[in-house]
């Protein structure tokens, strides 16, 4: 019996230091856990105010606008879908539409080839950290102020046409015609964007470790294989957040628009320049007497719904698996 109750006092002396130490840091990790919740509402509380204020309550506000018929003032009518169709019958709101995608995936193509293409290039260039702040710099200027340059340079009698008569060109093209400006613009969106994704590309390849790029180097790899074995893959993510950046920037492109193109001297770009922001912009603002707030709320929520679906499916397609390194 005597050792019996020996082998039993053994762990039963033992438990009570194991389980105080449980213990312990049980209520260390709940005193820790009722900290983080008291500094909650204090820190997180005010952004989500405002977030709720400024954003949250002016999209519902939006959302129930659009089904209704308003003029800005007084009182609203339910109409229920008519400004939906209304928008997607307006063969106007169509060509924007159209002028949206071809920016969205046209300009964001040669966007992102030049980007990837330079920052190629560039990865063993010397001097490449001026360059990159050279390129970056069309990206800092405004687009308004940008806008207001590139109709200057390609106005009638601007810098292009100036540079143009020496080369006895008597009839220089006219860059801001109707026909021509979409297009221009088109090319304008390229300069300013080139060299902001280029940065960023750059800096991506710029995190791969150099052991790789010499790994390769030893194993007789091509320059194509590099790629696709080395850069590629450890770049995909930051691919992936730069077309979901175009993305939402490309689809509400308004200034560069409205500014380039009312320097053609109408005041309103002509129509063939519109995108979906500035069809927006008009038809709630156009000077009339009776807006349409309604027409043009549906138009905003057309939008919104088009880059929510686009981000959602660009995070699904370019969905790989994390790559540590």
């Amino acid at each position: 019996m005597t050792a019996i109750l020996r082998r039993q006092e053994t762990p039963v002396e033992a438990r009570p230091a194991s389980l105080g130490r449980r213990s312990r840091t049980a209520a260390q990790g709940s005193t820790i856990e009722r900290q983080r919740r008291r500094l909650l509402v204090p820190f997180v509380g005010p952004a989500f105010l405002f977030y709720t204020v400024l954003f949250v309550v002016p999209a519902l506000a939006a959302v129930w606008i659009s089904f209704n018929a308003w003029t800005g003032s007084g009182p609203m009518t339910f109409v229920g879908l008519k400004n939906y169709t209304a928008v997607f019958q307006d063969q106007l709101y169509l060509k924007s539409f159209g002028n949206t995608l071809l920016i969205l995936f046209v300009v964001g193509t040669v966007i992102f080839v030049l980007a990837f293409t330079m920052t190629l290039l560039l990865r063993d260039m010397a001097g490449r950290k001026i360059i990159r702040s050279v390129i970056f710099f069309p990206h800092l200027i405004n687009a308004l102020v940008f806008g207001i340059l590139a109709g200057f340079v390609f106005n009638p009698g601007g810098l292009v046409n100036t540079l143009l008569r020496p080369l006895d060109v008597t009839s220089p093209p006219a860059w801001l015609a109707q026909d021509n400006l979409f297009p221009l613009i088109m090319a304008t969106l390229v300069a300013t964007s080139t060299g902001y994704f280029t940065t960023i590309l750059m800096a991506a390849v710029d995190r791969i470790p150099p052991y790789l790029f010499e790994d390769c180097a030893l194993a007789g790899a091509t320059a194509f294989q590099r790629l696709r074995h080395v850069i590629l893959p450890l770049t995909w993510d930051v691919f992936g957040t730069c077309a979901v950046l175009w993305t939402i920037s490309s689809i509400k492109i308004f200034e560069i628009i409205w500014v380039f193109g009312g320097s053609s001297g109408s005041g309103i770009p002509p129509t063939q320049s519109w995108t979906t922001a500035v069809y927006t912009y008009v038809t709630a603002f156009s000077g009339t007497s009776t807006p349409a707030y309604g027409a043009a709320t549906a138009s905003a929520i057309i939008s919104l719904a088009l880059v929510s679906v686009l981000v959602i499916l660009l995070r699904r397609l370019m969905h790989r698996e994390a790559i540590e390194f």
